[in-house]
């Protein structure tokens, strides 16, 4: 008896310590995330300081030339005082005076903004080197927890009923209907009726050729050839999303490298990529359930969010696998359902087989964050 409490308290005492340093690790993700805001917006306020010094120091040269003539002018004044009535003399004297103020006015604005450009470079630095200090911190964290996990947790009858469950709710038949519906309503929206539109559009070019416009006709050609190159782009699209042959061959992190930067170019934005943990292969099923997981949200950020920049993050641990994508992009109320979102539906329903969890926070106009955690045990 005394045996069995003492094992029980154990897992108790580990438990705990994996509770916290789990929460440890999301409050440094949360730190980094408020480094990387603040430096975007200290990069944007040096940037405008930088013009600023760049203006004063011209401004400045263009003053001083003119307090040097006006200098001149009264030593010339001064010398020949004769020559000059006295509201002549008072009149150069003050401009003079008035220049060189401004002068030193402008010159100590010109200092100021170079000490507020050399603290902002500087702060700029620390927020660096504490943005890459967390992300070094959470991967050691990451390391830990996968030793409290893998080499102080024990497994029990709860893990195993688990792991069943989670198999039986892998249902392929399910999984393959989800797919083919996919594919047709992709299919439906992008290639038929692109299709649809150049049979028309030439049938416009038909009349317009007998009508002699031959102007309009070869614009409308040049119109028809962007339609038929963005519906064999949509065509290559569903083709790869089908199956993407780097899944198979490479593994998760390098598609999803692959598949970002490629989207990243295609569309003009900005994607950044983040891994936590040990980089290595996963089973199948997570691959291909975790590629499509992130897909999805990459052309809901980009197509309704209509997002500018994107950050994706994945990590893998010893007994779970995590992926954040957040975007900047308008946003929407989450609590709001919508006819047709068969994207997020999709998501839950993968994610839901996968026996995980998948948050969605958002607000209007504040962008989306997407977070999604599964069960994993190599």
């Amino acid at each position: 008896m005394a045996v069995k409490f003492s094992e029980k308290a154990l897992d108790h005492v580990i438990d705990e310590m994996i509770d916290v340093v789990d929460h440890s690790k999301d409050e440094i993700f949360n730190i980094s995330e408020g480094a990387r805001s603040e430096y975007e917006r200290l990069l944007l306020e040096l940037r405008e300081t930088k013009n600023k010094v760049i203006q004063h120091i011209e401004n400045g040269d263009q003053l001083d030339q003119k307090v040097r003539f006006s200098r001149q002018r009264l030593a010339e004044v001064s010398k020949y005082f004769d020559r000059y009535s006295e509201s002549e003399i008072r009149q150069v004297y003050e401009n003079t005076h008035k220049m060189q103020t401004k002068l030193a006015m402008l010159r100590q604005e010109e200092k100021t903004l170079r000490e507020k450009r050399d603290d902002l470079e500087r702060r700029l630095i620390n927020l660096s080197k504490t943005i890459e200090r967390a992300e070094g911190l959470a991967s050691k964290i990451t390391v830990i927890l996968n030793y409290l996990q893998d080499d102080f947790k024990q497994v029990n009858e709860m893990i195993e009923d688990a792991k069943e469950k989670q198999e039986f709710g892998l249902k392929i038949i399910e999984a393959q209907e989800d797919e083919r519906r996919k594919i047709s309503r992709e299919i439906h929206d992008g290639p038929a009726q692109m299709l649809a539109n150049i049979l028309l559009r030439s049938e416009i070019i038909g009349k317009v050729y007998q009508q002699g416009d031959m102007d309009k006709a070869l614009a409308e050609m040049r119109d028809i050839r962007e339609m038929v190159r963005s519906s064999l782009y949509e065509v290559r699209r569903i083709i790869y999303d089908l199956r993407p042959m780097a899944l198979d061959d490479l593994g998760l992190v390098p598609t999803i490298k692959k598949y970002i930067s490629t989207i990243a170019e295609y569309n003009n934005l900005e994607i950044d990529f983040v891994m936590m943990g040990k980089e290595k292969r996963l089973n199948q099923k997570y691959e291909i359930a975790f590629f499509r997981l992130m897909q999805e949200a990459l052309q809901n950020a980009i197509k309704h969010a209509e997002a500018r920049f994107i950050q994706v993050k994945l990590e893998i641990a010893s007994n779970h696998l995590r992926m954040i994508i957040k975007d900047d992009g308008k946003g929407f109320e989450p609590n709001v359902k919508k006819d047709k979102s068969f994207g997020l539906i999709g998501m839950k329903e993968r994610v839901e087989i996968l026996d995980g969890q998948l948050t969605i926070k958002s607000a209007i106009g504040k962008g989306t964050a997407i977070s999604i955690q599964v069960p994993y045990n190599a």
